[in-house]
């Protein structure tokens, strides 16, 4: 049968002006459209080129950019590539009867596979299509993801990813329907009641599927499939309420089983169904669907765990057990449990567990505290340590979260095999292993390992180092290697568990003892584990005389991301040398969320004179608008940068002069906002912006704005008023628009510039703020006002890379792109002569 046979089979041509069925040639672009179908149900109907035809899918409530809506989409018969120009009726009686109309239409690319549509129709057949939109209504990055129940093969979830096409507002297709196309439907609705009332087969579909998932609360498992993980800690707060398991020393496993075979994986997302095909057995004869997440371990007749034998699966040696030790339950029959606390999903985990009787499956108990006495428990049974989780917390899929901490009674470090000495005495293979990390600027060297190694696991790693010898040494030039002129360099590829007694001062490993080797570890994950600080919900600091109380610290901010504003005020600690400089002297603006970025905001400009520590530092102005006096805070130290964002004020936003010359900006900022534009077309407008600055001598500098957009910084250094500053980036933007004209607008209001990117240079006025560079957006994700260097602004960039996380991981590794921004100071009058 033909792809587009069963869309022959059901229509008659006669009757119906649908496009006869014909497969296309191979197109230079590959084209999407959505239809929106009035028949006896309203659905939209999703349509994908590849190979010749339109992979289709009904859906009922229509695509969404809100990435927080997962839309059920019902995949049905492919269509011929000329269905994507059909619009009109299908007569009463035909299949599909009813009005048809174009909601949007455009290209598309992959995002997640190869440039073939053979590749395209590889991730169709896994059930996993991540694809880039380029519509007019619809825009940017979506995935289609296949439900995975047996009752209804066909449905899939539609899903907006998180970029700057997406909105956070409730979105609603039909909110775009002309009044002229929704009476149409409506026309035929009627017309259905009169005349028949059976439903289309697409209907029964999506009905089906409906009440499937209505009944099962089917949720989109690809995410549930990504497990959370626990920080090393040293101790917990013991103001919080914890329950405490045994730390395993196993291979992570996430199962799961939603009828016919169970799927076991990885914490890498790589299957072990062949490798412990026991443990997918066990599932077999289960009648409930989960999802579960806990180790796979070998044990001896003790109960003693041998990591070791878990390298090669089963068959495993004789007198020792394969066991599954189960410590958490992500879904259940279709219901998604991860937003319950640990406590509840320990509850029902482990009646379910109990029920099933299962002799491979274990239940992983959850111990009281205090902490004190589960780490006397743990040494009497020689446990490798304790993982500590706030009783009443989520379960966060694919994130390393302080709400989980292990505690270590014995200390280990996966680490890097870069090399390895030749062997002496009687000893077969090598001598000890070269091990490093990853480090702010490549691998760094941690030591070598000697010890901990079996005959038998000496021969199997010297054929795995011998088949990947290198003649370059794999670390810095500078690094002093232990036995260096013995070392034999390989490919980094192998990661081995090390335990070890403590850290030497030149950051080496004290008495290292090979635990093993770890498959289930990607190399970039291979960084020193460095204990964190718990934080306390209060908690005093002192800079020389000024003691500043911070406080509720635990207190959630980005609810989706579980980030607190401790969170928040350890980014800032980390980054307070790079922006300090960007608010020194300059009069702030607070914009305040004390309840976290989903609740009510403020914005506070005027300071209340003993409303915080007297040591703050305020400046009386005059407002021009009003003639008020306001008292205006200056932050030019860390202990005011982190009041502020303990008051709940999230980003920090500064004038662009300093209180001293308060007429006279030190920058002149060009913002480049979207406007909902693709943001490839403002990198365009940006790197435009360059070339006519470096035309006239004028060197800038880039950041993101950490919300949608692009900031373009010169430095003035307050030598000009903002009159001249701002007929300066006036000028700049006016030769901007004649160069993007079709793309840009100067308009200042927003309803003469829908759809086209704003060029912003009233900015530069007395007063005014901007978000400064390195300050944290109330915006999902925690992203951030980021410094780039220009050779960063391509295609590629992404608001959304740029976070509290990364940002932090960014500094350490990167040399600061600004670090010369307050070396030169423009000569404006000479630039604008050059324009």
């Amino acid at each position: 049968m033909s792809a587009l046979d069963k869309y022959v089979q059901k229509r008659d041509f006669s009757k119906t002006s649908e496009p006869k069925a014909r497969k296309a040639r191979k197109s230079v672009k590959l084209r999407f459209v959505v239809q929106r179908h009035h028949a006896s149900r309203l659905h939209y109907d999703f349509r994908l080129e590849m190979d010749g035809v339109l992979k289709s899918w009904a859906i009922p409530k229509g695509p969404s950019l809100n990435p927080k809506d997962k839309r059920l989409a019902v995949m049905v018969e492919d269509h011929p590539i000329s269905y994507r120009s059909f619009e009109g009726e299908i007569p009463k009686g035909n299949y599909g009867f009813g009005a048809v109309s174009i909601f949007d239409q455009g290209f598309y690319t992959s995002i997640a596979t190869g440039d073939t549509e053979t590749d395209l129709l590889q991730a169709l057949e896994n059930g996993s299509l991540k694809i880039k939109l380029q519509g007019k209504k619809l825009r940017g990055e979506f995935a289609l993801v296949k439900i995975k129940n047996p009752q209804e093969e066909n449905a899939w979830l539609l899903i907006k990813h998180q970029d700057e096409h997406a909105v956070e507002d409730d979105y609603n297709a039909e909110d775009q329907i002309t009044d002229d196309i929704k009476q149409a439907g409506v026309a035929f609705r009627k017309t259905a009641a009169k005349g028949t009332s059976s439903e289309t087969e697409i209907d029964k579909k999506i009905n089906a599927s409906r009440r499937s998932k209505e009944s099962s609360s089917q949720t989109n498992t690809t995410n549930l499939l990504a497990p959370m993980l626990a920080v090393l800690a040293e101790q917990v707060d013991e103001d919080s309420d914890w329950l405490f398991e045994q730390k395993l020393d196993g291979f992570r496993a996430i199962t799961q089983f939603t009828g016919g075979k169970a799927q076991i994986f990885s914490r890498n997302g790589l299957s072990f169904n062949s490798k412990f095909p026991s443990i997918v057995d066990t599932f077999a004869n289960w009648d409930r669907q989960v999802i579960l997440d806990g180790e796979l371990l070998i044990e001896d007749s003790k109960g003693m765990a041998h990591f070791q034998l878990l390298q090669h699966g089963e068959p495993i040696p004789a007198k020792h057990s394969l066991r599954y030790h189960v410590f958490d339950i992500l879904m259940l029959d279709g219901n998604d449990l991860r937003d319950y606390p640990v406590v509840e999903r320990k509850d029902l985990l482990e009646r379910l567990l109990r029920k099933q009787g299962a002799k491979n499956l274990c239940f992983v108990p959850a111990h009281e505290g205090p902490l004190s006495t589960v780490l006397k428990t743990a040494k009497k049974n020689k446990w490798e340590g304790v993982v500590a989780k706030e009783a009443n917390s989520r379960y966060l899929s694919g994130k390393r979260s302080s709400l989980w901490l292990k505690i270590k009674l014995q200390q280990t470090q996966e680490a890097i095999v870069v090399g390895y000495t030749a062997p002496a005495g009687s000893r077969q293979g090598f001598g000890a292993l070269a091990l490093a990390v990853q480090g702010e600027k490549g691998l760094d060297y941690i030591g070598n390992v000697g010890t901990g190694f079996t005959d038998a696991l000496l021969k199997e790693l010297t054929q795995q180092l011998q088949k990947t010898i290198v003649k370059r040494k794999p670390l810095p030039q500078e690094t002093s290697v232990a036995n260096e002129r013995q070392v034999t360099w390989v490919k980094p590829a192998l990661v081995a568990e090390i335990a070890f007694s403590a850290w030497t001062n030149d950051g080496h490993l004290r008495h290292p003892v090979f635990k093993a080797l770890r498959k289930d570890k990607k190399l970039r994950e291979i960084k020193r584990e460095v204990p964190v600080k718990i934080m306390q919900n209060d908690r005093e600091l002192k800079f020389g005389r000024k003691t500043l109380q911070l406080s509720n610290q635990k207190k959630v901010y980005w609810p989706q991301d579980q980030l607190t504003k401790g969170d928040l005020l350890n980014y800032y600690e980390h980054v307070a040398d790079f922006i300090l400089p960007f608010l020194k002297d300059k009069p702030i603006s607070l914009n305040r969320f004390p309840n976290g970025i989903d609740k009510a905001s403020f914005f506070q400009k005027d300071i209340v004179e003993g409303s915080g520590p007297s040591w703050l530092k305020t400046v009386k102005l005059t407002s021009e608008a009003s003639g008020d006096t306001v008292n205006y805070l200056l932050c030019n130290d860390l202990p005011t940068l982190l009041w502020i964002a303990n008051m709940g004020s999230i980003e920090i936003n500064p004038w662009l002069a300093s209180y001293r010359t308060k007429n006279k900006p030190v920058f002149a900022v060009l913002d480049i906002d979207p406007n909902g534009v693709d943001f490839k077309e403002v990198v365009a407008v940006a790197l435009t912006a360059k070339t006519i600055l470096d035309h006239a001598g004028v060197k800038s500098f880039i950041k993101t704005s950490g919300s949608t957009g692009l900031h373009i910084y010169v430095h003035t250094a307050a030598q000009y008023d903002f009159d001249i500053t701002r007929d300066f980036v006036q000028m700049l933007a006016e030769l901007l628009h004649e160069q993007h004209p079709d793309t840009t607008s100067l308009e200042r209001s927003p309803n003469k510039r829908k759809n086209k990117i704003y060029l912003d240079y009233m900015q530069n006025k007395r007063a005014q703020t901007i978000v400064a560079p390195y300050s944290v957006r109330p915006k999902p994700q925690a992203t951030v006002s980021t410094p780039l260097a220009w050779d960063e602004v391509d295609e590629k960039l992404s608001i959304q890379q740029f976070t509290m996380a990364t940002v932090v991981e960014r500094i350490r590794t990167k040399p600061d792109p600004w670090q010369t921004i307050f070396d030169e100071k423009v000569n404006l009058r000479k630039a604008i002569a050059a324009f």
